[in-house]
């Protein structure tokens, strides 16, 4: 009963669950604890919420994020051998693995060049099957033109209903971090190019993708739109780094609205 919770109680559970979760699960796990006895507390059945005030586990601090170049990403991309075509998606359209890993044929549309993301490849008590977006949206991703080439060539000879990537029936598996195709790419590329980050993630690619759209000055709701983020907020947040390079840019701009401004009402009508 929700009467018989006491603080201590609940400081006691999110102790124990911070020795095996991440601080993150544990502050969501304590968020939904917490809001069902704060609407008790409304419905007035609870004088005063005890899971408040409970001291909470602090998240980590921001992991270092890579960028690659658009040469380093095409070195990663042949390295990465037969996932070459898999690792440029990766990198030029922002999906997730599951997305891309979970792309059909019928998906991708090579008329509009846009990519129709409906799935997404998830594991599931070992098994991988196909699920929603992470975002719970459908949505459509620019296909760069370069990339209709290569993405023809896996969907040949594939029906419609087909994984565009693997054998058109299996979903790949996710490359793990210290072993397998992904790693041994990314050390190949390593020993290429000594600039090349050495802890690069698959999730770094999905922060290249991000990276150019954001430089080429694109609105911040289309990368969202793209990146299938849940807010502009978040985007914001996330690549809150790649807009410091644009400060410079919006003082001159504002500099130069400011001058045109003080331009005589004559000469304004001519500028």
């Amino acid at each position: 009963m929700l009467g018989e919770i006491r603080h201590s109680e609940v400081q006691a559970w999110v102790s124990d669950l911070s020795a095996t979760k991440s601080p993150t699960v544990v502050i969501r796990a304590f968020g939904v604890l917490a809001g069902i006895i704060d609407v008790a507390v409304k419905d007035r059945r609870l004088p005063s919420n005890p899971a408040r005030g409970v001291n909470l586990p602090r998240k980590r601090g921001k992991k270092e994020r890579h960028y690659l170049s658009h040469t380093q990403v095409q070195l990663l991309a042949d390295q990465s051998r037969a996932n070459g075509t898999l690792v440029l998606l990766l990198a030029h359209s922002g999906l997730r693995w599951g997305e891309a890993v979970g792309l059909r044929v019928s998906n991708v549309d090579f008329s509009r060049r846009r990519i129709l993301v409906r799935a997404n490849a998830v594991k599931v008590r070992g098994t991988v099957v196909p699920g929603i977006p992470e975002s719970h949206e459908l949505r459509s991703v620019p296909l760069p033109e370069f990339l209709s080439g290569p993405l023809t060539s896996q969907c040949d000879q594939k029906a419609r209903d087909h994984l565009v990537f693997g054998t058109g029936t299996e979903y790949l598996p996710t490359p793990t971090q210290g072993d397998g195709s992904f790693a041994g790419a990314r050390k190949r590329s390593v020993e290429l190019d000594q600039e090349f980050p050495s802890k690069l993630t698959l999730h770094d690619l999905r922060h290249t993708a991000a990276s150019p759209a954001i430089s080429a000055g694109a609105n911040v709701k289309a990368v969202q739109r793209m990146l299938g983020q849940a807010s502009a907020a978040m985007t914001l947040d996330t690549y809150a780094d790649l807009f410091d390079d644009d400060l410079d840019a919006v003082a001159m701009s504002l500099n130069a609205a400011k001058a045109n401004s003080m331009l005589p009402f004559s000469t304004q009508r001519h500028v």
